[in-house]
């Protein structure tokens, strides 16, 4: 059976710090960079690099991770020392689709393999990529915002509002870009309001929304398109006393997302596998350390869970990847 590990943000502080020390020694040393400390959603993903390393003994993994999203530079930074230690492979979320490509390129330069997870990186060849196809997630939100409306007895007629964590990130984009279309096209009638961009901070993206609701007392619904994002909408949603009347879809599930679904402050949650990327991620950087063919891009999937469903097993495993025992 499997052995689980949560790798806590201060643990992962303390392991960049590795950065500092010798060389890699024996065995396969990967190193596995994150986007940041501060998201369970990237604590899901180190679990899952871990767990690969606990099942295959020979495989040392060592965590990397600036402590935001938006300390992009510092990203840049931890993977040009790991570069200069020369680690046998390297699986990296990159924040920024352009700011890592001299260092990727130097690393794939000198035969160290690299997987990138989640934002794809422009302007240089990777081993491979996972990823969430975001623009399918994003319609998939649409979807779901659309039907919880109807089962609602709501008139497709109205406004919707878009929190969004950042501007210019890919991901980001391709999921506000997925709900945007799908949205025109299945409730033409249902007006989206201009984005509002928080710097991935709950107490902005909770301010924002507040905005939204007071501005728009006749709002139907929300959009958030990440965990802050839409950690900020619930507290905004149930701040205005209107939980289970704005219906509001949002992506990941950190504990506060989980908490504000069964409480009713959020609609529906759109959940990737950070796990999996963790997981696959590793084993696809072994599998490039032994020359095997790999896929350019596999997607990880995605699952839009409502309150209904939440407590089913396979929805308990993605809502909380520390129950994972695949």
């Amino acid at each position: 059976m499997r052995r689980t590990f949560l790798i806590t943000a201060a643990a992962v502080l303390a392991l960049s710090a590795a950065a500092a020390m010798p060389a890699f020694a024996k065995d396969k040393n990967i190193a596995v960079i994150i986007k940041a400390t501060d998201s369970d959603f990237w604590q899901y993903m180190v679990v899952g690099a871990q767990n690969y390393a606990h099942e295959h003994p020979g495989v040392k993994v060592t965590i990397y991770g600036p402590p935001s999203e938006t300390d992009v530079d510092q990203q840049v930074s931890i993977l040009e020392n790991v570069v200069t230690r020369h680690p046998d492979g390297i699986l990296i979320a990159p924040s920024s689709s352009d700011a890592p490509v001299a260092a990727i390129s130097d690393a794939m330069s000198q035969g160290i393999p690299v997987v990138t997870a989640d934002n794809r990186v422009r302007g240089t060849n990777v081993t491979a990529h996972l990823a969430t196809d975001n623009l399918k997630a994003g319609a998939l939100a649409a979807d779901k915002l659309v039907a919880m409306l109807k089962a609602n007895g709501v008139a497709l007629k109205g406004k919707i509002g878009l929190i969004s964590a950042y501007a210019g990130v890919e991901v980001l984009t391709q999921r506000d870009t997925g709900f945007t279309k799908r949205l025109a096209e299945i409730a033409p009638d249902l007006k989206i309001l201009p984005v509002r961009y928080v710097d991935n901070d709950i107490q902005k993206a909770m301010s924002s929304a507040t905005d939204v609701i007071s501005a728009n007392p006749d709002i139907l619904g929300f959009f958030a398109d990440n965990n802050h994002s839409a950690d900020g909408t619930a507290l905004a949603i149930r701040g205005s006393g209107r939980s289970g009347k704005i219906v509001a879809i949002a992506f990941d599930s950190d504990p506060q997302e989980v908490d504000a679904l069964r409480q009713g402050n959020l609609s529906a949650l759109v959940v990737q596998d950070p796990y999996s990327m963790g997981y696959k991620g590793v084993d696809y950087v072994m599998q490039a350390i032994d020359k095997k063919t790999l896929p350019a891009y596999t997607d990880t999937g995605v699952a839009v869970i409502t309150k209904d469903t939440m407590d089913q097993p396979a929805s308990k495993g993605l809502l909380n990847p520390l129950t994972r025992k695949e």
